[in-house]
């Protein structure tokens, strides 16, 4: 099974297989979405890091490397990197959304110079690289990334990071509101558990994005 017939959802169960998209390099940039360092922090709890082990197993193990890499590749071959990280322009985070300031696990308090909100150092940007701040989940919502792309010639997004089923989906979903074209490389990302990660697939696949691995987009870009 291939990303043509893979990550169907009901509605696209007898769709036929799309077209290869047309990934022009001076049209196309990689979006890394949040991978900082409040999500990678193990929790003191016993029960809530073993909760949690499953994700950070995922990010180790495969998302991290596997987005470093298509990182590296990207910037040898001329390609935009884009960054967008969760942070707050006021100590208090008066203006945080209202989906960041509800109590619950995405209540995030997160200063733009704490620690917490820093993007890790294996996947931090390089030097000239655009790095968007965001108070909401949609980096395209809450910063001016739309304006941005839209004046380098941008159509076309790489979408990378985490968590697949909050901020990474509504990043896609924004997007291709604004007829960006996406692909979402489903190795370079993670949501709480597999399960999530999984669901938001079908759910988003063939009609914000089309959902690939890294090798298969590298195979259609030619990234050596």
């Amino acid at each position: 099974m291939t990303w043509k017939t893979a990550h169907r959802s009901f509605y696209y169960e007898g769709a036929p297989e799309p077209a290869d998209p047309e990934l022009k390099p001076n049209e196309t940039a990689l979006l890394c979405i949040d991978v900082q360092n409040y999500g990678m922090v193990l929790h003191d709890d016993p029960a809530e890091r073993a909760r949690w082990a499953p994700f950070h197993e995922r990010m180790r193990g495969k998302v991290i490397p596997r987005l470093q890499a298509l990182q590296q590749q990207f910037r040898d071959n001329g390609l935009d990197v884009i960054h967008a990280r969760i942070a707050c322009q006021l100590e208090d985070g008066r203006d945080r959304s209202l989906s960041q300031k509800l109590p619950g696990w995405n209540n995030l308090l997160m200063p733009k110079d704490s620690e917490a909100s820093q993007i890790i150092p294996e996947l931090a940007p390089a030097p000239g690289e655009i790095v968007v701040t965001k108070t909401t989940d949609s980096a395209i919502t809450g910063t001016n990334l739309r304006l941005i792309l839209s004046n380098m010639g941008i159509r076309n997004l790489i979408v990378t990071g985490i968590y697949t089923d909050q901020c990474v989906s509504s990043t896609v979903r924004s997007l291709a509101d604004e007829s960006f074209q996406v692909i979402l490389v489903e190795d370079c990302c993670a949501a709480g558990t597999d399960e999530l990660h999984q669901q938001e697939l079908a759910i988003i696949n063939m009609i914000y994005c089309h959902v690939m691995s890294s090798e298969e987009l590298r195979g259609l870009m030619g990234l050596g």
